[in-house]
Order: C-alpha cells, then structure tokens, then sequence
C-alpha cells in the first residue's frame, strides 16, 4: 500500500537460545493506513507480541535477529535506521501500550515522573509543564484524583488504574501509531468496556493509527475495521472484520470462530481445535497447521503456501486456494 503509514515486508524474528533457534516471527507482511485499526489475532505464543517489539526496536540482540525487506513507518525503513533514529520515533511517532502495566512500569518511579518523561524527552517540555500536562491526561483518561496520583507509585493503583496510565503515557505525544498489546488482559468485564471506550474516545480525537494485538476475537469485533489471523509465526488470513466473521477461508480461522461462546445458543461444551502448536524451534517445512488440519493433503506436510487473494482485500495461507 503506497498510502500506508505502517508498511511491513517479510518481518521475521528468531532467538538464538540453548534448545536452538527459535522461529518466532516468520516473513510477516501486515499494513496499516492513516487512522486504521488492524487486529492482530491468534493464540498465546503465535509471535504477535515479538512481531510488535520488533517493529517498536525492542526486541533485544543478542539473543534476538531482527530480518526482512522492509519496515516502514511514514516511508522510513525503520530496519535500517540506527538506533538513535528510533529512539525519536519511539515514544514521539509511535506509542505503545504494553501487555501487564503492573511490570511495563517502573515501580520506583512515580506516576507523575513516568507519564510526564516522554513530554520532556520528546518534546522539550520542563518538568513543571510536563507535570501540569501529566495531570491533565491523568484526568483525561478518567482516573479520580489526576492531580494527586502524580505522587503515586504503581502498586497504589488498581490495574484498572494503571492500564490508564498506559494509555495516558501511550497518548500523551500524540502518535500517529498506537501498538496496544492485549490492553485488556486480567481486567474485569466492565473495566475491559471502560478501557476499549477510551481507547476508541482518544483514537477518533487524535486520528491515531491502531495495531491491536489480542486474542479476543470480541475484541477485534468492536474495534477494528480489519483483521489478520497468525499462527506459529506466520499471518494465515487477513480481511476486513466483517468479511472474515462472515466467510473464513482458513481451517485455523473457522476453528478460532467455533471456539467461541455465542449468547441464546445452547452447548455442553466449546468446540476446540486438537492438537498443539508446533515448537518454535521446530524446521516447519510444509504448512504450519498441518498436523491440526482436517483438510491437510500430502502436499501441505512439504511444501509452504503463500498468501493468496481469494477477495477483495481478503487473503489467505492455504493450498486450497492456489491459484
């Protein structure tokens, strides 16, 4: 996509480690445009959260090997930027919402002092400045008592609480990226409704570009305009959210949609896919899925397929659709 403000090219991640090299991302292709959500969704462990790190810079090396054609970010290959490059854009250009805030922030370090460094860092601000506007995004992202938090230390906070800092401190430079790891994770019901609100609220107001990374397919559901599906490393299908709810084409995609409870429909129990994913560090030759593939032919145990268009926008991982 010329017009895409995310444009990533044959992305793969591997870590040297003692039981071998890890595969954990492997030739990933995704884009987003200008104030697009995409989600990003698969299983625990399929190589969402690397393939984020990566296009952030953060993924450590050694024991991380960051490889591909290209990522891009507004043009720039971000794989051959150096390190000082990234930094500006980190944090300035793209923001990141991490995975369990109660680790993602420092806990000797006060709410104030955290949410206000990037304004300092970033955009020059004092620490008198940066601290008034701290308050005013504390308050913005709903929590009770802005002004007085920013004494606070993290684990005075609810995790409610410090997912809004996340957002506050994701926010507060008006990116034009936003990379939202499972935002939701461990929160209750209604927490999980407040938080996506929010994040929908400040998305529309800043035009912010989203990658939302989750496993919720509900999730997905009500915050993105399109979808990718991964699986041990690799993107398997990918079209607009109503098409894909409507027609999935990937045995791996049905088997995601099946797994899910659906209100005023009895069942004694939830469809599951059977079988496991393969060990990372496993050679794959053939398609990843497989040996959990009902459809599998003795082609699919050698030989990789390549993403292939089936439909407008739609594509998908799977030799039944060769061309």
């Amino acid at each position: 996509m010329p017009d895409a403000l995310l444009a990533i090219r044959g992305l793969s991640v591997h870590f040297k480690t003692n039981g071998g090299v890890e595969r954990a991302v492997d030739t990933v292709d995704l884009c987003i445009a200008p104030g697009e959500t995409l989600g990003l969704v698969g299983e625990s462990g399929c190589g969402k959260t690397v393939t984020a790190m990566a296009v952030m810079g953060l993924v450590p090396s050694p024991p991380g090997r960051v490889t591909g054609e290209a990522v891009r970010f507004d043009g720039l290959n971000l794989l051959d930027a150096d390190s000082e490059t990234r930094r500006r854009i980190r944090g300035r250009d793209m923001g990141m919402i991490f995975q369990e805030p109660m680790t993602a922030l420092n806990p000797v370090l006060t709410i104030g002092r955290q949410v206000a460094e990037p304004l300092m860092v970033h955009l020059g601000l004092s620490k008198r400045d940066a601290l008034a506007k701290a308050a005013r995004w504390l308050d913005r992202v709903r929590i009770p008592s802005a002004k007085s938090r920013l004494t606070a230390y993290p684990h005075e906070l609810s995790g409610g609480m410090r997912q809004r800092v996340m957002i506050a401190m994701a926010m507060i430079c008006r990116p034009r990226l936003l990379i939202a790891d499972e935002p939701t994770t461990a929160l209750d019901v209604t927490t999980q409704r407040q938080i996506l609100a929010l994040m929908a609220s400040l998305k529309a107001e800043l035009n912010t570009a989203m990658l939302m990374i989750t496993h919720d397919l509900g999730v997905v559901a009500q915050t993105a305009g399109k979808m990718a599906v991964m699986y041990a490393g690799r993107i398997v299908e990918s079209a607009d959210v109503a098409c894909l709810f409507a027609t999935p084409r990937h045995l791996y995609t049905k088997g995601l949609l099946q797994s899910m409870p659906r209100l005023g429909i009895k069942q004694e129990r939830l469809i599951e896919i059977p079988g496991t994913v393969p060990a990372t560090t496993e050679s794959i030759e053939g398609c990843a899925f497989a040996g959990r593939c009902s459809s599998a032919m003795d082609r699919c145990r050698h030989a990789a397929p390549k993403l292939e268009t089936v439909g407008p926008g739609h594509k998908v991982r799977c030799w039944q659709y060769e061309r």
